[in-house]
């Protein structure tokens, strides 16, 4: 059997963009993290040890995210590779990355990446 674990909404501020400004001010950025992982043993044994312990996976996404990096693209792929190296188990998922106040003239909610495997 295979399970999701999600983490949604998780904002963090951080200091990406391709502008000097982004990098300065910095920028609030919303994460959602899908990760489909090996679960049976904590749904039959109700134990931590046989899940995926989303507290760790918001401490990895804290780490990547504290690096700033010109395009959202590149966070999304850095985080891909840092979940996946942490987690060998996981077996796909999906990281969208959203950047709150984008630094372009238009009303909308962000600007985001999203990336799938």
């Amino acid at each position: 059997m295979k399970g999701t674990v999600e983490i949604n909404g998780l904002r963090l501020f951080a200091r990406h963009g391709v502008y000097e400004e982004e990098r300065v001010n910095g920028n609030t950025f919303e994460l959602t993290i899908h990760l489909e992982y090996p679960m049976e043993k904590g749904l039959t044994d109700d134990d931590l040890a046989g899940t995926l312990n989303y507290a760790e996976v918001v401490d990895v996404a804290r780490r990547v995210m504290d690096e700033p990096s010109q395009l959202l693209e590149h966070v999304a792929w850095r985080l891909h590779n840092a979940l996946t190296e942490r987690f060998p188990l996981i077996k796909g998922g999906m990281i969208r990355l959203t950047k709150l106040n984008p630094p372009i003239p238009a009303d909308m909610d962000g600007a985001a990446v999203r990336i799938e495997w």
